[in-house]
């Protein structure tokens, strides 16, 4: 864990231009309007032991949550926006990425527009398929959260 190169890898990516193509990144996935940067990532966890998960879930929190302390100073206090609502509303409605892949993967995340940049950044864990290693993203976009 090192937050101060997560907080300098968020600032740079509220600056980066988007790229004209989907793809891979350096820090995770790009695509036109928005990046989704892999802060970290229990490479494999997947689905074994339940109690390994549940402790690096709970540790990837703490660090979203470090996270939030020094970008709220920033961009203001924020309740945790419930990603359980957007993924509802993706059965009846087309919801834009990276909105709806995020509400796929994670249940909260904490959202800012960050002032001054046109963008929205959020900042969640990711473990919502057991199967499936967890990671913590930031995801930066142009994209308002719906």
């Amino acid at each position: 864990m090192n937050i101060a190169r997560h907080l300098a890898l968020v600032d740079e990516l509220c600056f980066r231009p988007f790229p004209a193509e989907h793809g891979p990144s350096d820090e995770g996935t790009a695509a036109p309007g928005y990046f989704t940067a892999v802060l970290e990532s229990s490479h494999g966890l997947g689905g074994r032991d339940p109690g390994e998960r549940a402790a690096t879930v709970e540790q990837y929190e703490k660090v979203r949550d470090a996270l939030y302390e020094r970008l709220a100073p920033r961009w203001g206090e924020t309740a945790p926006h419930n990603l359980d609502t957007v993924l509802l509303r993706t059965e009846r409605e087309e919801i834009p990425e990276p909105w709806a892949g995020l509400s796929a993967r994670a249940r909260v995340a904490y959202l800012w527009e960050a002032e001054g940049t046109g963008r929205w950044v959020a900042l969640a864990v990711v473990d919502r398929d057991g199967t499936d290693e967890v990671r913590l993203l930031a995801v930066v976009t142009q994209e308002a959260p719906p």
